[in-house]
């Protein structure tokens, strides 16, 4: 069961003042020594915290308000942990992987002497996995108290707050975000779904949405009063926000478009098919909007409508079609991105084979590939599972497929797009941008500004992003040349120089000196030939 506000105490336990004896230094145990240092230490002071994060953009929200919270209270709060005090890993558990990361990552802290405190859905969900023992746990529900929990933590205590009976945390609490141009806004936490092979729902429960007021008031705090140009709205199921207060999607979409500023945009997030089929229009003019992404992401999991009915997805391949055609007739360029499952334990070569025909039809841009991994306590974990060798070559035929296409062809090279540019590319010589239909565009770094717009002219394309130089540039300009970022751009000046200087004595050798070459520079004249020396 879950515990609240219950400190389990290590083998060496603090202890008040009037319980140690007075000893000089020499005398003082160990243990005795170190109970107090902790207790004499200030929180926060001189003291380094590093959030990693794993999973969803629910998560990154949830650990940039954790962050915000320790930052506040004075912990420096590092980008590695390699010097910091205390891990605050916020997990995921979506993934087998993911959860064997944070595993491996607790032992590697624990070897390295870090004090690690577990947040996230791992430890919501099965918080009694032995490798969580020894750490503290900090519930999806408490993120707010994070400080406290970081605090008892570096006293050497082991703090365990899980339950969910409480209020979500307040939207209005500090926040230290990842980018800073970038508000990652959870509008509700858990789900109204109950499939099958999920774990998350064990975390985050059922669905509660926040209020239409408060993340209004939030999106316009972060644009307005901070200075953000992206909105990114997350949540366990965008399309269910305000089924329990009696509002649709729509009803907060149409309120937040109304508090974006010029020149900022918002993207919506994932959003499973049952909750927009009954209003497809509205969500196609919210992305039409001109502040609006032309983006969805719909999971339809697998295409096969036995595996769905097992997965217990309450709809079918028709349904997921029915909102792909509409949108994409609709939504000029839309951006669709989905998820596929693999091996399910009831898919069939059979069903595996409409999945891969439904990927040939869309030709989805962004295709999140998973190979199935049952998650203990879910209905399908005690179901057979199939061959891992199968599954491996499902996965791989599939990723074979999603490969074999791009949405950025050869032809589209000369195009012209308006991006906003948000980020510093990981080859730190571009920028990361998104035009309307949140296309990724690459502009090399000294053309742009982080947060502001650029139109630009696409000069090569890869199979995830296009690579751009701005139209203010002449288009014989070197970065419009396509080896600008190849290491042999080095050779192209010196060969040109040489090229011209050939050039050069030829013309002068023949029209304007005959004979120059053969004076001054006989090497390069052959006696048997009359190229360069005409009388």
């Amino acid at each position: 069961m879950d515990i609240e506000d219950i400190v389990g105490r290590g083998p060496v336990a603090n202890r008040d003042a009037k319980d140690i004896k007075i000893r000089t230094r020499k005398q003082l145990p160990k243990a005795a020594e170190e109970a107090a240092n902790v207790d004499s230490m200030v929180p926060g002071v001189g003291q380094k915290v590093w959030v990693r994060t794993w999973g969803c953009s629910h998560n990154t929200s949830d650990s940039e308000y954790m962050a915000g919270l320790l930052h506040k209270a004075g912990y420096d709060v590092l980008k590695e942990g390699e010097n910091a005090d205390v891990w605050v890993l916020n997990s995921c558990t979506v993934k087998t992987p993911s959860e064997q990361q944070a595993n491996n990552l607790v032992v590697q802290g624990q070897e390295q002497g870090k004090k690690i405190i577990m947040a996230g859905c791992v430890s919501q969900a099965a918080p009694s996995e032995p490798w969580l023992q020894n750490v503290s746990i900090v519930g999806v529900k408490q993120i707010d108290r994070i400080v406290e929990v970081v605090e008892e933590t570096l006293k050497g205590n082991k703090v365990r707050l899980l339950t969910r009976n409480r209020p979500d945390a307040l939207l209005s609490l500090p926040k230290m975000r990842k980018n800073e141009l970038i508000e990652v806004l959870s509008i509700s936490t858990g789900c109204l779904n109950n499939c099958t092979y999920c774990k998350t729902k064990m975390a985050r429960g059922d669905l509660v949405s926040y209020p239409l007021e408060d993340l209004v008031e939030q999106a316009r705090a972060a644009f307005h009063d901070e200075g953000v140009k992206e909105l990114w709205l997350t949540s366990e199921d965008l399309g269910a926000w305000g089924r329990d207060i009696n509002l649709v999607l729509p009803d907060l979409l149409n309120a937040l478009v109304k508090v974006i500023p010029d020149g900022c945009m918002m993207r919506l997030g994932m959003t499973n098919p049952p909750y927009i089929l009954d209003h497809l229009e509205e969500i196609a003019e919210i992305l039409n909007n001109p502040k609006v992404y032309a983006f969805l992401h719909i999971p339809v999991q697998s295409a096969s409508d036995a595996v769905l009915t097992d997965m217990k997805r309450e709809y079918s391949r028709r349904h997921f079609e029915q909102i792909a055609d509409y949108m994409i007739e609709n939504v000029p360029n839309i951006y669709i991105a989905t998820d596929m499952i693999l091996a399910f334990p009831t898919e069939t070569l059979e069903d595996f084979e409409e999945s891969m025909e439904l990927v040939r039809k869309y030709k989805f841009p962004s295709l999140f590939i998973n190979q199935y991994y049952p998650r203990s306590g879910t209905p399908a974990a005690r179901l057979k599972k199939i061959d891992t060798v199968e599954a491996r070559k499902r996965t791989a035929a599939m990723s074979e497929l999603f490969r074999s296409y791009t949405r950025f062809t050869e032809d589209r090279i000369g195009e012209i797009h308006n991006v906003l540019v948000t980020e510093i590319a990981a080859d730190k010589i571009h920028g990361v941008g998104h035009n309307k239909s949140y296309e990724q565009i690459l502009v090399p770094l000294e053309h742009c500004k982080m947060g502001e717009w650029i139109e630009v002219r696409i000069t090569s394309v890869t199979k995830f992003s296009m690579i751009s130089t701005p139209t203010s540039l002449p288009r014989d300009d070197v970065n419009f040349l396509p080896w600008k970022n190849s290491p042999y751009w080095m050779f192209f000046y010196p060969m040109t120089l040489f090229m011209l200087v050939l050039f050069s004595l030829y013309y002068y050798d023949r029209f304007v000196s005959p004979g120059f070459l053969e004076t001054w520079l006989p090497f390069l004249v052959n006696s048997d030939t009359d190229d360069f020396h005409h009388e």
